[in-house]
């Protein structure tokens, strides 16, 4: 019995002495924490009570509207690590079925998307500061098409140099509403093309326009375009005395007031187009290694603006079969894009070569899409019933070809300003020929419709202006897609 008591009398002690311990641990803890808690950076602890979510509803594109949320950190006081959405990294919308995707956030330099370390932090600019942005650091190639009265800049009465295959409204087209469309870049304002202040900038220059058809369709353009500051038409002339038409394919147009001309030469793959014996036949070949006969006629010009693409889609080029030669050897098989990478560096080797850094200017403009629907142009393709610009644009992928032209150019020498034209031109369903790149009546082998060109006036003049602005802004840097 008394074992027991005395057992039992321990029990109180014991547990007081424990209780201590564990009272003294706690204490010990906390003052700890406050000490290390003190000496922390407050940079470094993430403000959760202060995240706000705000759902805002924005316009994109011709009125639809899409609803963003966005997660801001009002108290983050650190701002040198916030990476700014500019050009390059501006989250954009595709626009899939009825699903928008927003993509392309930015990251930081680490490359690190883990979120519950704040490693990856994101600036979302406000329309204050997108209305700030200088437009020498605005992407021009990204924006929307906005309908503008004051619009086209010239006519088809006024400007009689026009080729019959461009002029549309000559040939019967009844809307005028593809004439008024504007381009309008997101993050800044496209100057509006002013003829006299071209001329200006071109007096006793050559401007030179190189390439395939999509390349007269711009050439024709500017011509209108300048022609429209000249009060006397005597006073614009084409040197040899040629009428502009699909067959010819060079011409030098001059401007006495102004001292300088406005050319074109027509080549579809910038390289050589020839022949070689296969298996005892002749046959048609295209010399990837060797430049365009004509490319001494490109020597001496002021400002160069060159292209290639349309003919790389046609069979022939496609298919690859016994058709792309380097020297004496005619390849059995070469797929396209390997060809077209080959002649791209050719082209760049003969440039860094031949143009005088410094003295020339030269532009390489992108692919321009082509909107034939139900076929192909030789297959029933047609685009007449597209009467306005595409919502959202379909081809929201980069198309090869300007990969590799932005990877050869970025090989080069040659400072060489890429003029892409791709996306904005992607929403013109509306601005082709289609029916009407003929006159009406007219007796035609073909009745195809042409959804690859384009009207003018029309998309071209845009095309121009982005070259207006990059040869009046002094921009060095590649505008990209």
């Amino acid at each position: 019995m008394e074992i027991l008591q005395r057992s039992f009398s321990l029990k109180p002690t014991r547990f007081l002495v424990f209780s201590f311990t564990i009272s003294s641990s706690c204490i010990f803890l906390f003052i700890f924490s406050l000490l290390v808690f003190q000496h922390t950076p407050s940079s470094l602890l993430p403000h959760v009570s202060n995240f706000q979510i705000n759902t805002t509803t924005t316009s994109v594109g011709f009125g639809r509207n899409v609803t963003v949320s966005i997660v801001k950190y009002p108290s983050l006081r650190d701002t040198t690590h916030l990476t700014r959405l500019d050009n390059s990294t501006w989250g954009t919308l595709d626009l899939v079925g009825k699903k928008q995707l927003l993509r392309n956030i930015s990251e930081v330099e680490d490359g690190s998307t883990k979120f519950g370390n704040f490693s990856k932090r994101v600036e979302v600019l406000t329309s204050e500061k997108i209305e700030g942005k200088k437009s020498s650091e605005c992407d021009v190639s990204h924006g929307r098409w906005v309908y503008d009265e004051s619009y086209p800049l010239y006519t088809n009465r006024f400007c009689q140099l026009i080729d019959e295959g461009f002029s549309c409204e000559a040939n019967g087209r009844p809307d005028r509403d593809y004439m008024k469309w504007r381009w309008q870049p997101y993050h800044c304002d496209l100057p509006r093309f002013n003829a006299t202040k071209m001329l200006e900038m071109i007096r006793g220059k050559r401007l030179v326009f190189v390439g395939d058809s999509m390349n007269r369709n711009q050439w024709e353009s500017m011509l209108c375009l300048l022609r429209s500051a000249i009060k006397d038409p005597k006073r614009v002339y084409e040197t040899h005395g040629r009428r502009i038409t699909k067959e010819k394919g060079n011409y030098s147009f001059k401007f006495l007031d102004y001292k300088c001309t406005v050319e074109y030469y027509v080549t579809h793959f910038l390289v050589h187009e020839g022949k070689a014996r296969v298996k005892q036949k002749r046959v048609q070949t295209l010399r990837i290694d060797a430049i365009d006969r004509s490319s001494s006629r490109w020597k001496g010009a002021d400002i160069l603006v060159f292209n290639t693409a349309h003919w790389w889609t046609h069979y022939k080029t496609k298919s690859g079969v016994n058709y792309y030669q380097e020297g004496d050897q005619v390849h059995p098989y070469l797929d396209a894009s390997t060809a077209f990478r080959r002649a791209l560096t050719t082209w760049a080797s003969w440039v860094d070569k031949h143009i005088p850094p410094g003295k020339t200017k030269v532009f390489f403009r992108s692919s321009a899409p082509s909107h034939f629907r139900g076929g192909q142009w030789n297959s029933g393709g047609h685009c007449k019933d597209g009467l306005k610009p595409l919502n959202d644009t379909l081809n929201a992928y980069y198309p090869e070809k300007n990969l590799i032209a932005e990877e050869v150019i970025k090989e080069m020498s040659t400072a060489v300003i890429l003029l892409n034209i791709t996306r904005l031109s992607g929403y013109r369903i509306d601005g082709h020929p289609s029916i009407y790149g003929k006159k009406p009546g007219k007796p035609s082998l073909y009745t195809v419709q042409d959804c690859s060109h384009w009207c003018l006036p029309g998309v071209p003049d845009t095309w121009n202006e982005l070259l207006y602005f990059y040869l009046q802004s002094g921009r060095k840097d590649q505008s990209k897609m």
